[in-house]
């Protein structure tokens, strides 16, 4: 198939912890997530944003449009994939390592992207580039190089 989707394996390049609300985003390069709950540490903790990702050629798409790098962090997820399309994978399970998690929708870009970056909202909004948010429906550690793919 050629519309740009990649549903092949993909691979964990970069794990943020966000510590507070607006806050720093800690690099990490482990991590442990908790089934229901989330990234152990982060500021955001249950609900239905327990873990936010972004995929690493939509970013570099909107640094395209914007003409411009602006490091990933900018975007203040906790997770930087590669090899994985985001877009339109609403209730599909995108398993990161042994971890599992339940993608519920896109993340739209806020103005905070602004601030990172002028027009940095604008260049997140086609295609899903800002990424997605998800539950984790089975724990486990993680680590910078682990596996990524969809279930089946």
């Amino acid at each position: 198939m050629d519309d740009g989707r990649m549903d092949g394996d993909g691979r964990l390049e970069a794990i943020w912890r966000k510590r507070a609300r607006r806050g720093p985003m800690d690099p990490l390069d482990r991590a442990e997530l908790v089934a229901g709950r989330g990234l152990v540490g982060n500021a955001d903790q249950g609900g239905r944003r327990q873990v936010t990702i972004v995929a690493a050629e939509a970013w570099e798409r909107a640094e395209a449009d914007l003409g411009r790098r602006v490091g990933p962090d900018a975007r203040r997820a906790n997770l930087l994939v590669r090899g994985i399309e985001l877009r339109d994978t609403r209730e599909r399970t995108l398993a990161v390592g042994s971890v599992r998690i339940l993608v519920g929708g896109e993340t739209t870009p806020c103005y905070r992207m602004d601030e990172a970056a002028d027009g940095l909202q604008e260049a997140l909004r086609p295609e899903w580039r800002g990424g997605v948010y998800g539950r984790v429906v089975e724990g486990g550690a993680i680590e910078v190089g682990d596996p990524v793919r969809w279930m089946a």
